[in-house]
């Protein structure tokens, strides 16, 4: 698992969404170094710029460079919009903010410290990307 300060180290400071450039709020990421040596990185993005349909589903900017599971749906590498939404729902967009992927996520009411984002392991295997106290399941 990365911590925000060594995600920071591989993040860019703005990233491109939607024919716009966004900010990256470094100090709110994480990510995860696979044994292989290959990463998979999230960071939270200033989305002030969009459009409020927009801005609702995109609060963090992910990539992988391998293909990954979400919620036990396959998402292939690349760059991605994602966001926790209205009715339980954790939505992936491509960066044309097209929706890619949909999963249900869960709610970890025993989580210490919440934080904006967050990625921490899964006890049950793979790890988990949280934000607050929201969270998916994530695997390779």
């Amino acid at each position: 698992m990365l911590k925000a300060a060594d995600a920071q180290k591989l993040l860019p400071s703005a990233v491109y969404y939607k024919a716009q450039s966004a900010s990256t709020q470094l100090r709110n990421s994480g990510g995860v170094k696979f044994a292989d040596g290959y990463y998979m990185l999230a960071t939270m993005v200033d989305t002030s710029g969009y459009s409020s349909d927009v801005a609702s589903k995109y609060q963090a900017y992910l990539l992988t460079e391998v293909p990954i599971k979400i919620g036990g749906k396959a998402l292939p590498a690349g760059a991605w919009g994602i966001g926790f939404i209205g009715g339980n729902k954790f939505v992936v967009t491509d960066i044309g903010a097209h929706d890619a992927l949909t999963v249900s996520y869960a709610t970890d009411d025993a989580i210490k410290r919440p934080t904006p984002l967050q990625v921490l392991a899964d006890p049950s295997g793979g790890f988990r990307l949280y934000a607050g106290r929201k969270y998916v399941q994530i695997s390779r």
